[in-house]
């Protein structure tokens, strides 16, 4: 099996969760973003291997998705929390954290209510609170989802997340991968975009004390690249990397993102 992946499904007080692992070494969490509530990592294990081998060389790495089931009102908090619950029932006591996007939300609170558990902290493309762009962007698809539409929601995305260069290489295939991603219904993906809006952890960032990378991209069009300059000012001794020319995908379209993360976190 390439690099030991495997799908894995949890159950722990009373909910559900589906994950991938592959890789050896000490334990790397990685949360995905808001593309979550499209689609979970469920049966990705080999995929997520290929994508992330140079940190499956390294690390024991776990893809959680956010639980199977998601009542309505579920907040960042309650996601850092089905974290602890999961970790804590694998027995995972320390690990590192890597999030995107949403996925970052979740582990700025993940940090700042376990502290402990995490050894060293990467925050990509992600936000300690909503500015004008990101409700503006959310509330837009919000809209889109309100009518079924994902197709618009799956478009908006690409064009705001990757570069004129990528574009061109995708816009061909717009038709063929929102069929092949379409959900068979959006309530997931509401709830979890509903969370966002009500996410707003800036003024316990002081409180994270662990090693912290922050990683953005200069031309973000969902976050914006402020959000990571603020964050970096208000968790001390942070590093931050502004990856230039690149949006809101830059952690797929730099070619040493994950030499960086690498790097950072064995150094």
């Amino acid at each position: 099996m390439f690099y030991n992946a495997k799908n894995k499904e949890i159950s722990v007080n009373g909910f559900n969760m589906s994950y991938c692992e592959f890789g050896e070494g000490f334990p790397l969490i990685l949360l995905p973003g808001l593309s979550d509530g499209i689609t979970s990592v469920r049966g990705k294990a080999l995929p997520l291997a290929y994508s992330y081998r140079e940190l499956a060389k390294h690390f024991k790495c776990y893809m959680f998705s956010r639980r199977d089931s998601i009542p309505e009102g579920f907040t960042i908090d309650d996601m850092a929390d089905d974290l602890h619950e999961v970790l804590t029932a694998l027995s995972i006591e320390n690990t590192h954290v890597l999030g995107v996007s949403q996925g970052g939300m979740v582990a700025l609170r993940f940090c700042v209510k376990y502290p402990a558990m995490v050894d060293k902290l990467i925050i990509a493309v992600s936000a300690s609170k909503v500015n004008n762009l990101i409700d503006t962007t959310i509330n837009a698809w919000l809209n889109f989802a309100a009518n079924s539409d994902y197709k618009s929601i799956f478009i908006d995305t690409a064009e705001k997340s990757y570069t004129e260069k990528k574009l061109k290489q995708f816009r061909p295939l717009y038709p063929l991968l929102y069929r092949i991603e379409k959900p068979k219904n959006l309530s997931r993906f509401i709830i979890q975009a509903k969370a966002i809006l009500k996410f707003d952890t800036y003024n316990e960032l002081e409180k994270i004390k662990n090693k912290t990378l922050i990683i953005g991209g200069s031309d973000d069009k969902i976050v914006g690249v402020d959000v990571s300059i603020e964050m970096s000012e208000k968790i001390s001794g942070s590093e931050l990397f502004i990856y230039e020319g690149l949006g809101h995908a830059a952690y797929e379209e730099a070619k040493d993102f994950n030499e960086r993360v690498i790097r950072f976190l064995t150094k």
